[in-house]
Parts: structure tokens; C-alpha cells; sequence
């Protein structure tokens, strides 16, 4: 409930930018009563709440690899709303672009915004591999043996290996597009240690184990093919977050995710037409329902960072909790036994049972980080799913 306050307050403020702009600064609280310091305070805990200290440089006219739209896509609904918790492995992927732009078959990757404390799930190596050159020998070779290597640092292991295989599977010579290579042992060894990323190495051999023509067999490098084809290392990790609601719920809790306000669990008609709002006048309320809360990443100031949503809907819980309690308001036994301490006025003092969100779902963020990776990252209990009285 904390978290979604702090939402709520910081959707009503049209802040800063990712990085404050003079426009920007002149934006200001049109409560009188609400301070800059509050409003820094508020943005810096939502930061924490995405596990952030400080927001990502602005990236507005990068193009995030198809990989991850299309990854984003299978794993969250048009809200950012996860689709199915199964279908990712840990929550976090990032995508890392090649740093050699080498014209040759050598990659290297910056990894050091992994943290050493994320556990390396998966590593993949994204190959883009063209059409041949010419068509000089395209009759005696069908396919041909790729073979990825981690460059070692022979003065550190005291030997004569240079090179250590990874990964090696047969490629059609006629073939053009992606080409995938599972490559987890050497990332979790340069994230272990930092000084042993020396890169990779891929070879091309004929079956027969001589060496490929390079004009038949080619892949995009980062110096001269676009963006779209460049070299990419993705990585699957999990930074080792839990979620109760994940623990507590079944599976079945996540199939479907509605996207309109539930309508109120009790009641009379004419009063729900009438207001969704406390009647204060009269000490009336609606009874206990999830009603919308939608946070703007725009008005934040995030849109020139984060990808997608472009914001999403939280929801949030209000309404009474009346005795008596129906099944239909999701009361646990606790806030059943309450109602009945409070109807009876057995005990002074005792308040009736809240109105709380029963279910949580996690949402899906994509977004750039400040060295230009995108990054998509799956944030627990975002969105409350029902309400109950608790």
C-alpha cells in the first residue's frame, strides 16, 4: 500500500526529466502546501522501487533491438502486465551491442551493469549471418561447423591454450538470419571476474575441418552493417527479488488480467451510479472495490528512457468494510472476527477491516540503461489485481 501511495503522488506531478532541463525545473507542485524536498523524496522512492539510485540517460532516438520488442511483447499485455510468470526465465534480460567492431569473427562486451550479486541464468550470442558473396563453391558445401570460443589470458592460467569452445552446432551455407550460441559459462566467469572478459573468438570450418572461404560465410559486424544486424550479447539473469503474491497465488491467477475497474462487490445501483467517492456528508461509502490508478511515465519525466508501456494501470483499493462480511468481499478469517468485534462494540476502540489489494500482479518495464543496453526487467506486485477487506 505504501508503494502505491507513493505512485499516486508522484503520477499528480508533472516532474523533472531523466535529466532536468531548464523547462523542466520551472515545473512545480500546484498545492501550495507541497515542498520540492517532498517532491525529490517522492521520485527518489519510486527510483528504489524499480531498483534504481538514479534515473538512465535519455535515449530518445535509439532503436531498441527487435529481440527485446519482440521478447517484451510475449511476456506483457499492451499494459506491461506479465502475460504468464513461466514465461521468463528469472526477471531480468538485457541485451549488450558488440564494443570491438571488428570486421573480423571477435566480439567483446561491457558487462559491468551486471551486478556480481544477479545470478547468470543464460547467455546467449545473437549472430546475424548474410547472404554469401559469391556463389564459388555454394555446390560443394551445404553446411559448415561454427564454432564460438572465450579468449583466455594464457599468463593468468600458465599454459599454451589460447581459446577455450563454448559452443559449436552445423550452419546451412545457404541460410541468412539469426544464429544463436549459448555461451553462459564464460559471462558467468567475466562477471565473476571482470579482468578475464578478453572477448570472443568464432571459427568457420568446412566439415571436413579446413578453414571456411570468409566470402560464403559471413556474419554483420558493428562496423558496417546496421544497427538492426550488429552483433548482440543477451543475457538472462535474476537479481534474486520474491514475490509473495507469486508464492501465495496459483497459476491459474495469472491466465487473465482485466483491464477494466472491478465493479462494486455489493451495493445498491443507484449508489454506485451516483459517486465512486466517500460520502462524507453522510458517513456513507461504497463498499470495498478496485478502482483505476493509472501512472504516467510521461509525467514522470521517464519517457525518454523507458520504452515500454508508456505507463500502466496500478489500481488501487477503497470502500468500507461493513459487517456483515460476505464471501463476495474476499475478507480473511481475521478481518471476519474484527467485523464482528466492531458490529458488537465488544472492544472500544477497534476499527472495522481495511480495504486492501488481495491479488498482485507484476508488470514488465523495457527500457535503456545509462550505457545505451536495453534492459527489460520485471517488477513485482505493481498492480493490484482485486481487493478484499483484510
Amino acid at each position: 500500500m505504501l508503494m502505491l501511495m507513493v505512485i499516486s503522488f508522484a503520477t499528480s506531478v508533472r516532474t523533472v526529466a531523466a535529466r532536468p532541463s531548464v523547462n523542466n525545473m520551472e515545473n512545480h507542485f500546484t498545492a501550495g502546501n507541497e515542498s520540492e524536498e517532498v517532491r525529490l523524496a517522492a521520485i527518489k522512492r519510486l527510483l528504489e522501487v524499480f531498483g534504481m539510485d538514479d534515473p538512465p540517460a535519455i535515449h530518445e532516438h535509439k532503436q531498441p533491438p527487435q529481440y527485446m520488442l519482440d521478447l517484451y511483447n510475449t511476456v506483457a499485455d499492451v499494459n506491461g502486465v506479465t502475460k504468464d510468470p513461466n514465461l521468463l526465465e528469472g526477471n531480468t534480460v538485457r541485451s549488450f551491442f558488440d564494443k570491438l567492431h571488428s570486421e573480423q569473427v571477435e566480439y567483446r562486451f561491457n558487462l559491468s551493469t551486471v551486478a556480481r550479486t544477479e545470478k547468470i541464468l543464460t547467455a546467449e550470442l545473437h549472430l546475424f549471418k548474410l547472404r554469401p558473396q559469391t556463389k564459388l563453391a555454394l555446390n560443394q558445401h551445404h553446411f559448415c561447423q561454427v564454432s564460438v570460443h572465450q579468449l583466455l589470458d594464457t599468463s593468468r592460467i600458465n599454459n599454451t591454450q589460447e581459446k577455450k569452445l563454448l559452443s559449436s552446432r552445423l550452419v546451412s551455407v545457404h541460410s541468412t538470419g539469426w544464429e544463436v550460441f549459448t555461451i553462459t559459462q564464460a559471462v558467468r566467469s567475466w562477471t565473476s571476474d571482470e579482468g578475464s572478459n578478453l572477448g570472443l573468438y568464432v571459427t568457420i570450418r568446412t566439415l571436413g575441418g579446413s578453414q571456411m572461404d570468409m566470402n560464403l560465410i559471413r556474419f554483420a559486424s558493428g562496423r558496417n552493417h546496421h544497427q538492426s544486424k550488429q552483433p548482440m550479447l543477451v543475457v538472462f539473469t535474476d537479481d534474486g527479488r520474491r514475490s509473495t503474491a507469486l508464492e501465495n497465488t496459483g497459476e491459474s491467477d495469472f491466465t487473465t488480467t482485466p483491464s477494466l475497474p472491478y465493479a462494486p462487490l455489493s451495493g445498491s445501483p443507484s449508489r454506485s451510479v451516483r459517486s465512486v467517492d466517500y460520502r462524507e456528508e453522510d458517513g456513507m461509502s461504497l463498499p470495498c472495490q478496485r478502482l483505476p490508478l493509472y501512472v504516467d511515465f510521461e509525467e514522470i519525466g521517464w519517457s525518454g528512457w523507458i520504452v515500454s508501456p508508456r505507463g500502466y494501470n496500478a489500481y488501487h483499493c477503497k470502500g468500507s468494510c461493513p459487517f456483515p462480511l460476505g464471501q463476495n468481499m474476499k475478507p480473511t478469517n481475521h478481518a471476519t472476527v474484527q467485523s464482528i468485534i466492531n458490529a458488537l462494540k465488544l472492544i472500544k476502540g477497534i476499527e472495522t477491516p481495511c480495504c486492501v489489494p488481495e491479488k498482485l500482479f507484476s508488470i514488465n518495464l523495457l527500457f535503456f540503461d545509462d550505457e545505451e543496453n536495453v534492459v527489460l526487467k520485471q517488477y513485482n506486485d505493481m498492480v493490484a489485481g482485486s481487493c478484499g477487506c483484510h
